[in-house]
Order: C-alpha cells, then structure tokens, then sequence
C-alpha cells in the first residue's frame, strides 16, 4: 500500500454509482474506510470521475450524517440549527474561518491534556491511593507500637532493621 507524502492527499474518484476509487491503492473503498481515514489524520481528495469537481466536503458531510445516525452523535441540535441558520447569510464565510480556528485551539488543548492526564496517570499509577493509605496505617501501627516497647525498637527489632523493612515495603 502505497502512502502518501505527508501532505500530499491521495484522490479518490467517485463514480456515478457512488462508489469510490483510491487512486493510491488502485482499490474500491467504503465511507467507513475514509471514516477511519480521517481519523487517523491521512489527507485526501474526493472528486467526481466524470467531471473532477471537487467533492471532498460533501463526502465528510455525508461521513458525519453517517456517524450521527449510527449514534456518535457529535453535533448538538442547536448547533445544527445555528449553522443552517448561517447558510444564507454573508456571514458564513466568517463562520467557516470562527469555526476551523475554534476546532484548531480545540484539538491543540486535547492534545495538552491528554500529555497532562496521561503524565497525572503515570504517577499514580506508581501509588494507588488504598496502598498509600495502607502503607500510613502501617507507619502509624508500627510508631504506635514503638511507643509501648520499652526497649525502642520496632517488635523487638533494631531500629536499623525496621527502616530497612520499611524501606523494601515501600518499593512494592
């Protein structure tokens, strides 16, 4: 399978019957196929075999409605009803650049915090909060009995020998 340089878009050809040719992979394929596409950031083109106009946003339109009906649903109501809205109006080009920029900023603070939530995670991970909780009843415990042995070591243990054992439960 070839693949396309980073920019570059593969074109796909749609043809009268609806279905659609990667000129990339010489391979019939599917919405759901340029679905997965999309998610995975790879760029192409749809245009008409017959014609060449240019059809990719009728393609993602007509991927969106397909999601939305399976029940991905995305796009609130009131959105939809304010972006119809906007189709006659001489604003829409002024929407269309409000919205790719909002999606933009969007995309970059999902990526932030999925670095955040992601490192958040990973630290802890190292102490779920029942074994930390555990391992403080288990300090208290043990400074608790310390008290009422006369001799000051933990259980009758050197105090050496109690740090080292608290040392090696800590690390698991």
């Amino acid at each position: 399978m070839n693949k396309p340089v980073a920019d570059e878009a593969v074109v796909i050809k749609k043809y009268a019957n609806r279905r659609l040719y990667d000129t990339g992979t010489s391979a019939y394929i599917t919405l759901e196929d340029l679905c997965d596409r999309v998610k995975a950031g790879e760029n192409f083109t749809v245009v008409d075999a017959k014609t060449g106009q240019d059809l990719t946003r009728q393609v993602l339109t007509q991927i969106i409605f397909e999601q939305e009906i399976k029940g991905f649903q995305v796009l609130p109501t009131s959105f939809l009803r304010s972006a119809i809205q906007f189709y006659d109006s001489k604003m829409n080009n002024v929407l269309q650049h409000y919205l790719d920029a909002s999606m933009a900023t969007f995309m970059g603070n999902q990526d932030r915090m999925k670095g955040m939530v992601g490192k958040a995670a990973e630290e802890l991970s190292q102490f779920t909060p029942l074994e930390e909780l555990t391992r403080q009843n288990v300090a208290l415990f043990e400074k608790t009995m310390q008290m009422f042995n006369p001799f000051g070591g933990m259980f009758g243990v050197k105090e050496e020998e109690a740090a080292e054992t608290q040392k090696k439960r800590a690390k698991r």
